[in-house]
């Protein structure tokens, strides 16, 4: 069943006095709506288009960031991290409000982190009591596909299926797969050696050129001719074997006939990219004349991301 957070408040309209002691009572439908935006350093808010409704989340004690969170979570081993703010503490407020307005994307971009613009009427607006309440922020490493952007999801990267990603570094680049977007460490993104991955076949059709088992994103001999496919750089030695071809339209790294060996000195740039999930949930909090044991106020959406580029030491 939906949970309707429901929201009274007093609303003077003009110069309707308030002793008129009218009451307009409107409601936010909470469990529609499951993420929220940011802006500025910490500000949340989520936004009920029918009727034009808000709830913001100003939080500044403790001081964080998005890229806090994101720091915290990679420094952890388990890749979680948690902060809470207590809404005892003035600089941390729930802020509820509806307006006179149609919504619009463009509308609604404007309402946070600046001035309401004048022509915008904020019919209600209540601010949480500051006698109680608990913030609570998870933010946790979010994995598809391990984030190296290779198209195999991590569980399959998982070489030795113990359920430690960690642990599974083919080329021992210090890069575990699931975080490598070149497994094997020939200079051949994984990406490029068709690993053919499909939720209905796995791995089962991935490429492997000299058929000897190993499927050519974990082979570092991908044609079978005891030359290192990274040492298959004939033309040039730009940390890309794919660009060197002694017979026109076949790499000599998947080219048998070619047995040339210039040897590599550097792996080839690596790219991480993490997704990470942001979860606020709110607790035990009073927002007039509601007092809410727990509220999960949703998921930041877009899900944040951090890059980093990273060379291998060579071995």
């Amino acid at each position: 069943m939906r949970k309707i957070l429901y929201l009274s408040v007093i609303a003077v309209l003009g110069f309707v006095s308030c002793d008129d002691g009218d009451l307009i009572t409107t409601n936010l439908t909470l469990d529609d709506i499951t993420e929220f935006q940011n802006c500025g350093d910490l500000v949340f808010y989520k936004l009920q288009e029918v009727p034009f409704e808000s709830l913001s989340l100003s939080l500044s004690s403790p001081s964080n960031s998005v890229s806090d969170f994101i720091e915290g979570a990679l420094e952890n081993e388990n890749g979680n991290y948690e902060v809470t703010y207590e809404l005892t503490n003035s600089s941390n407020t729930i802020l509820y409000r509806s307006y006179a307005a149609t919504y619009t994307d463009e509308l609604a971009d404007e309402l946070f982190c600046n001035d309401v613009p004048a022509n915008i009427v904020i019919t209600s607006e209540s601010q949480n009591d500051p006698s109680q309440g608990t913030i609570k922020i998870t933010t946790s490493f979010d994995d598809t596909d391990g984030d190296d952007n290779d198209g195999i999801p991590a569980e399959l990267e998982d070489i030795n299926e113990d359920g430690n990603y960690d642990n599974d570094d083919t080329d021992q680049d210090g890069i575990p797969n699931y975080l490598d977007d070149d497994d094997d460490g020939d200079n051949v993104p994984t990406t490029e050696e068709n690993h053919n991955y499909s939720s209905t076949n796995g791995l089962s059709n991935a490429q492997d050129t000299d058929s000897d088992g190993t499927p050519d994103y974990l082979d570092t001999d991908d044609d079978g001719d005891s030359v290192l496919t990274r040492d298959e750089e004939n033309q040039s030695q730009d940390q890309n074997p794919i660009n060197d071809e002694t017979e026109e339209g076949t790499p000599d790294y998947l080219n048998p006939s070619v047995q040339s060996t210039v040897a590599a000195t550097a792996y080839r740039e690596h790219t991480i990219e993490q997704t990470f999930t942001i979860h606020v949930e709110i607790s035990n909090f009073i927002l007039y004349p509601l007092s809410q044991d727990s509220l999960d106020y949703g998921t930041l959406t877009p899900s944040p991301t951090e890059e980093r580029k990273i060379t291998p030491d060579f071995n």
